[in-house]
């Protein structure tokens, strides 16, 4: 814990201007971000007594190791720059909203040729027309069912249309006449574009041009005795108005704005955002965040603008915008939407009348929305917190490991030897930190000797890190580590390679860095020889703050360094369930790993060392040859008929060809049945194809 007096900035070295702010820890993690009118002024706040300062705001300004700034020119600037680091540092003590799934839209592929619609989620793309977002996708599609009787665009895939396309016919939408077919040439790409024009002006609002011009092309039917006619645009109308019934109107017609409720309490904050397009509510979403600094309703919402609209433009930014508190100043961030927009936005609290009526309902949908978050969060979270006390406990440690890394070495009879690395932050998996390794040390089986290898391997990382040096300590090791993805990590610091945001320690930028953040306790899958091969490591690189345990899989027996008997855990401890959980998704990961790296050398060919032989030209010699037996047995003038095989290039295929050995018969693990080798030499087609000699699987031996 940090006295803020120690790095409290001198007297007259903070200016009285507008900026952005930064809190970092001793890692130089930023852990807060802020922005004033007076730097001076508002910084000056932190370094008060700590006794008179909120527990929140004395826990932050004592967890941190420094404090810098940025001094920008207006208030808006400084939104801006706030927004932007939040965004990317992810700070722990800033507030950050978040939900519990992607909520779905209603788009409309308007840059395509022949215009789609369809759900979406996730970001939003140039040239898509959205609305939403939507509580629940089947919602979407009932509305577009009802709405295809009038508007019949396109909703099939990519596939689906270049087939339509080839054949000659259309899918079952086009033939009931709910999709105009552009696929089949029923329609020109004009005509099908002015159809989902016309879609997106009804969902736009702008109903009553519709309705009112199918009414009477529905007399004029009648009329003239068409009454076929006339009966499908009555059920056309009615269809329109079913739709419309979906979407009550709640405010005066062509009203566009966003309402904004927040509920709180002491400890968390909901926020929920109904949008209003054409006086109807065409979405609604929500957020919970943890209130981790001192921070008023105005400043809630500050945030939530930001979140709403940081990335949005144009029309997405309503002309109004209705909140239950003003942020503090409200001027910057009223400029900053209608910068946003391109045109004014009317940021206010509604006083009276249908909107003040419409804040209510969404201010009763925050209520629950914040009881149902807290219904369905306190077992988990007491959950959690029992297990990781359990452990603590049961370990004997000083506090609750709020950090477990987890390793687990992977291997088929001693071939393609692997390990995974698995993290857990207060009790929940960090996918974005997983990391795999490929053991290098040493060939062959040995599971206590690769412990030993990877534990070096990921903490001389981290000693390297800690020392703020830039560089790896070991450069023989630079690319033996993988992320995620099975990419190769380079020995440089830097962003992570994931884009997960914070991975624990960052650079100087206050980017993340990979391997920066230690565990509080690492737990290997294995019984005591492997944890003492992880203890020794350690203490190999002088690291003895970090707790180490074993878990066997046998009888879930938990083995600590130097201990001759396990500590057992009951069977209903929570605690042993977390550490079931981690070992368990530790070996999922590894013998995910394992089996790719199996499976792409099950793949390989001699081909593959042919320098300059890429993919296509492959395909082209076996796809000539027929396999690679009659390709090993072709002259060079034979190979030189293949298109784009030159002799000199056919001359280095056949001495690769020539001094590769011949691979043993490949076995379908389904049936049993080696395989012809005169079949094309290829990745593995009619089954999982391994050498002679290899087991099956199923059968082998995976650890």
């Amino acid at each position: 814990m940090a006295d803020p007096s120690s790095y409290r900035p001198k007297p007259g070295e903070i200016p009285d201007t507008p900026g952005v702010y930064r809190f970092r820890d001793d890692h130089r993690r930023v852990i807060y971000v802020g922005k004033a009118k007076s730097l001076r002024q508002r910084l000056a706040n932190y370094f008060q007594d700590l006794a008179s300062l909120h527990p929140r705001t004395r826990t932050m300004v004592t967890t941190a190791a420094s404090v810098e700034w940025t001094v920008v020119s207006t208030e808006v600037e400084a939104l801006q720059l706030e927004y932007s680091w939040i965004k990317e540092y992810d700070p722990r003590f800033n507030v950050k909203y978040r939900d519990d799934k992607s909520y779905p839209y209603l788009a409309v592929t308007m840059n395509e040729e022949f215009p789609r619609v369809q759900v979406m989620r996730g970001h939003k793309r140039k040239g898509v027309r959205y609305f939403g977002p939507y509580g629940h996708a089947w919602a979407i599609r009932d509305t577009v069912d009802l709405l295809l009787r009038v508007f019949p665009v396109r909703t099939c895939s990519a596939g689906v249309f270049k087939n339509a396309t080839r054949t000659g016919r259309p899918c079952l939408l086009g033939y009931i006449g709910k999709c105009s077919a552009p696929c089949v040439d029923r329609v020109s790409a004009d005509e099908h574009r002015d159809l989902a024009e016309e879609f997106c002006d009804f969902m736009a609002g702008r109903t009553g041009t519709y309705i009112r011009r199918l009414e009477k092309q529905m007399t004029d039917a009648a009329e003239e005795m068409e009454y076929e006619r006339a009966a499908r645009l009555r059920d056309d109308i009615g269809a329109l108005k079913k739709a419309m019934e979906k979407s009550a109107v709640v405010l005066a017609d062509a009203t566009d704005a966003d309402l904004i409720a927040v509920a709180e309490d002491e400890l968390e904050a909901a926020v929920q955002i109904f949008h209003v397009r054409g006086g109807r509510v065409r979405g609604q979403r929500g957020w919970v965040t943890d209130k981790v600094e001192e921070i008023t309703t105005g400043a809630l919402v500050e945030h939530a603008l930001q979140q709403l609209y940081g990335e949005e433009k144009g029309d997405s930014v309503p002309k109004e915008v209705l909140v239950p508190a003003l942020p503090e100043p409200v001027e910057p961030v009223q400029e900053w939407l209608a910068e946003r927009r391109g045109s004014g936005v009317s940021l206010r609290i509604p006083q009276r009348g249908d909107k003040k009526a419409l804040m209510e309902t969404v201010q009763r949908n925050a209520l629950q929305a914040l009881a149902l978050h807290k219904t369905k969060r306190a077992s988990d979270l007491t959950t959690r917190s029992r297990a990781l006390e359990e452990i603590a406990e049961a370990l004997d440690l000083d506090s609750a490991p709020l950090r477990i890394e987890c390793y687990d070495i992977s291997h088929l009879q001693g071939d393609d030897v692997v390990a995974s690395m698995v993290v857990f932050e207060d009790g929940l998996q960090r996918k974005s930190e997983y990391r795999r390794f490929q053991i290098k040390g040493f060939a062959g089986q040995d599971d206590v000797r690769s412990m030993h290898e990877v534990i070096s391997r990921r903490f001389k990382r981290y000693l390297a890190e800690k020392e703020k040096t830039g560089e790896w300590v070991d450069d023989a090791s630079q690319t033996d580590l993988k992320d995620a993805s099975g990419n190769d990590i380079p020995a440089v610091s830097g962003a992570d390679p994931q884009g997960s945001g914070d991975n624990g320690l960052k650079n100087d930028d206050g980017r993340p860095k990979k391997f920066a953040y230690p565990p509080q306790l690492v737990v290997v899958d294995g019984g005591q020889p492997q944890v003492a091969a992880a203890k020794r490591a350690l203490d190999e690189l002088g690291i003895d703050d970090i707790a180490v345990c074993g878990l066997a899989k046998r009888l879930e027996e938990v083995w600590l360094p130097d201990d001759e008997d396990p500590v057992v855990l009951p069977r209903t401890s929570e605690g042993l369930y977390l550490l079931q959980r981690v070992r368990d998704e530790a070996h999922r990961f590894a013998i995910t790993y394992q089996r790719t790296k199996r499976s792409q050398r099950f793949r390989s060919s001699p081909l593959d060392d042919v320098p300059g032989l890429g993919d296509t030209r492959k395909q082209a010699l076996l796809k000539h040859f027929g396999s690679l037996k009659k390709l090993r047995s072709a002259t060079i003038d034979q190979i030189c008929e293949v298109p784009g095989i030159g002799r000199k290039t056919a001359e280095t295929i056949a001495v690769a060809l020539a001094q590769a050995a011949p691979a043993a018969p490949a076995v379908n693990t389904a049936t049993g049945e080696i395989m012809d080798e005169e079949e094309p030499d290829t990745t593995g087609s009619g089954g999982d194809p391994v050498t002679a000699g290899a087991p099956d699987e199923r059968r082998g031996q995976e650890t």
